[in-house]
């Protein structure tokens, strides 16, 4: 097998392949060996086909098993022999077809992961967020948590209102014909969640108890049943009982229920959890900051593959958030296809991010200990509240080693030149969102 290498780009390549006639007619002797065994052939017994007979109907298959393993082969040996870092899947942009006594030649496409060399990375200049904790975000914490424990109660009032829990029976009708799930009685209704169509709670809103009403709506353009969606439709409401929401005092005795002494203990345990994630927000903000501008020092071309891997990671990322709030991407509209074409910025931003800090890693000698992998392992089982001996098992795999190996790497690096940076801190509303100073 003799290989040429083309460079097409600094993330493509093309690779020119000749296969020796000696190999292309053993593995046309043994395609046809193999399909001698099963053909079967009307006059002949399997297996005693004459070869003739079998080249005259079993030539394509013969030549498409032949290609295919001989492009298999001789395609993985190059990258392998020659150390090429290819990205997703070759192109096949020329084969020549096997034939007895012709070598098979053929050329075939990849994207190649580029190889960077980082510069102009110390001493970046920086706007980093001073921290400025605003009281009311706690406050506002300690009355969701003061109403996530407020009981419904039957209103004193006559008129229900908005934030009132209603019980209702109902029946709708489109063109005066009722419709399939369409009535509902002791129906609990929350005014103002938008539990059902626009229109229809806020016409409930000033309905006295005992009342009935008729109340008109029409379905959304895009509502999920077709045969309703854009249709006007009435509704005949009975409210049958208002009730409003009464929460708790502010007070040690709230506290308790979460785990908490007193209601100072509460405050200060929600004071700590908010500056922990300010503090969380604003570091991610400054890494962003540092990456963009990496990356307007050292633009490069990324291969699409590599773009293409980073989008299915983040859309199985979301994926998996969404359904642990019982959410799924097509209840927000969300596809792969859609979702691709949206991210796409933002997956190549962090392709080139990812590549630069690699690149900057490797030049300084930035490398991982074996001590850094088992102090992580031992967090990640301490935040999952997971044996370590299970963490251990799963990150024993190849892959996500590699991955975790990658994330401290990029942990370490950003951190070398964070300590090397010139930071300014300002406030939230003074920072720049386009490019850094230099």
């Amino acid at each position: 097998m003799n290989v040429r290498i083309e460079e097409l780009s600094s993330i493509a390549r093309k690779l020119h392949f000749q296969v020796g006639v000696e190999r292309v007619d053993q593995e046309i002797e043994r395609a046809y060996r193999k399909i001698g065994k099963t053909a079967k052939i009307k006059g002949f017994r399997p297996g005693k086909i004459p070869l003739a007979v079998l080249e005259q109907y079993y030539g394509g298959q013969m030549e498409q098993e032949v290609l295919g393993r001989l492009i298999n082969e001789t395609y993985f040996k190059a990258l392998d022999d020659h150390a090429i870092p290819a990205v997703g899947e070759p192109r096949i942009v020329d084969s020549s077809g096997v034939s007895r006594g012709q070598a098979f030649t053929y050329q075939a496409e990849i994207e190649v992961k580029p190889e960077v060399t980082a510069k102009d990375y110390i001493g970046v200049a920086l706007q980093k967020e001073a921290f400025s904790a605003d009281p009311q975000v706690v406050e506002g914490r300690l009355e969701e948590l003061r109403t996530s424990r407020a009981q419904l109660e039957v209103s004193a009032r006559e008129l229900a209102q908005a934030g009132d829990s209603v019980v209702i029976d109902f029946a709708g009708f489109v063109d005066g014909v009722p419709f399939e799930g369409g009535n509902a009685e002791d129906f609990t209704l929350e005014l103002g969640s938008g539990t059902l169509i626009p229109g229809f709670e806020e016409q409930v809103a000033g309905m006295r108890r005992g009342e009935q009403r008729e109340i008109a709506v029409a379905f959304p353009e895009d509502y999920g049943q077709k045969s309703l969606a854009g249709k006007p439709a009435d509704f005949r409401v009975t409210l049958k009982e208002i009730k409003e929401k009464v929460v708790p005092a502010l007070d040690d005795e709230l506290a308790q229920g979460f785990g908490a002494e007193t209601l100072a203990e509460l405050r200060a345990q929600l004071e700590g959890s908010y500056l922990a994630q300010e503090t969380s927000r604003i570091d991610n903000d400054l890494r962003e900051r540092l990456v963009r501008e990496l990356i307007e020092r050292n633009p490069l071309e990324v291969p699409d593959a590599m773009v293409a891997k980073q989008l299915e990671y983040m859309y199985a990322n979301i994926t998996n958030r969404m359904r642990s709030q019982g959410l799924t991407p097509e209840m927000l509209g969300l596809s792969p296809q859609s979702f691709a074409e949206r991210y796409r910025a933002a997956a190549l931003g962090q392709v080139q991010g990812t590549l630069l800090l690699e690149a900057i890693g490797r030049q300084e000698g930035i490398v991982v200990e074996e001590s850094e992998i088992e102090g992580r392992l031992e967090e990640i089982a301490k935040m999952a509240n997971a044996p370590l001996e299970m963490v251990k098992k799963h990150y024993a795999g190849e892959e996500a080693r590699a991955g975790l190996m990658v994330q401290i790497a990029e942990e370490k690096v950003v951190r070398f030149l964070l300590d090397r940076a010139r930071i300014t801190e300002v406030p939230r509303a003074a920072l720049e969102t386009g490019k850094e100073s230099t």
